[in-house]
C-alpha cells in the first residue's frame, strides 16, 4: 500500500513538473504582442484600445457578477453564463440637446456591443440569446467611468423581437463594466 501511494505521489509530482515546464515553454513561445497584452501595466486612454481590452475580459467579469448575485435563480434550476462580448462599434448616435444653454461639454463616448449569453434550465434545456448594449463612457483625470448603459434583450423565441432599450447600468453587464473600469483605473494609480 505504501509503495502504491508513493508511486501515485511520484506520478502526480512528475505530471505537475511536466505541466509547469509546458506552461513556461508555451509562455516563452508566445509572440511579443501577446505577452505585452497580458502584462499591461496601465489603463489605456484611447477609447478603442480600452474597449477592446474590456470586451475581451467582460464575460469573465459578468460571470463573476452572476455567481455573486444569482443564487436564488440557480436554486430554481436556472444557470446563466455570458459566453462572449462582440466587437464594438463607435459611430455615435446624434442625441437631442434638451438644454438651451448646455452646462458643460458632453465628452462622453458611445460604444455599441453585443453579448452572447446562454441559460441552462434544469440541465435539460439550453437557451442562447444575443443582447445589444449601448454604453456611455466618459474620461476623467483618474481614468474612464461609465455614465450610463442601455440594453436590448433578445428573446429565446425567434418570432419575438428584442425588448426596447432599457437603462441597465445596475444589470449584470453594467456591473461587470463598472468593475472592469474600476480595476483598470487601479492599474493607473
Amino acid at each position: 500500500d505504501i509503495g502504491k501511494s508513493y508511486l501515485r505521489l511520484l506520478a502526480l509530482l512528475l505530471f505537475w513538473l511536466i505541466q509547469g515546464q509546458l506552461s513556461v515553454s508555451l509562455a516563452q513561445n508566445k509572440p511579443e504582442g501577446d505577452r505585452q497584452t497580458q502584462t499591461q501595466d496601465s489603463c489605456p486612454e484611447d477609447i478603442e484600445t480600452l474597449t477592446s481590452q474590456m470586451l475581451e475580459d467582460l464575460p469573465d467579469y459578468a460571470n463573476r457578477v452572476i455567481q455573486r448575485t444569482q443564487d436564488a435563480h440557480r436554486s430554481e434550476g436556472f444557470d446563466s453564463y455570458v459566453i462572449f462580448a462582440g466587437k464594438s462599434e463607435f459611430e455615435p448616435l446624434n442625441l437631442p440637446q434638451f438644454q438651451y444653454n448646455p452646462v458643460a461639454n458632453n465628452n462622453s463616448e458611445q460604444i455599441f456591443f453585443t453579448t452572447s449569453e446562454r441559460q441552462y434550465i434544469d440541465n435539460t434545456r439550453q437557451i442562447e440569446t444575443q443582447n445589444y448594449h449601448w454604453l456611455f463612457l466618459t474620461p476623467t483625470p483618474d481614468g474612464w467611468y461609465m455614465v450610463t448603459m442601455f440594453s436590448r434583450f433578445s428573446s429565446s423565441a425567434e418570432e419575438n423581437p428584442p425588448t426596447p432599450p432599457i437603462e441597465s447600468s445596475k444589470g449584470i453587464i453594467g456591473q461587470a463594466v463598472s468593475l472592469w473600469l474600476r480595476d483598470c483605473r487601479a492599474k493607473k494609480a
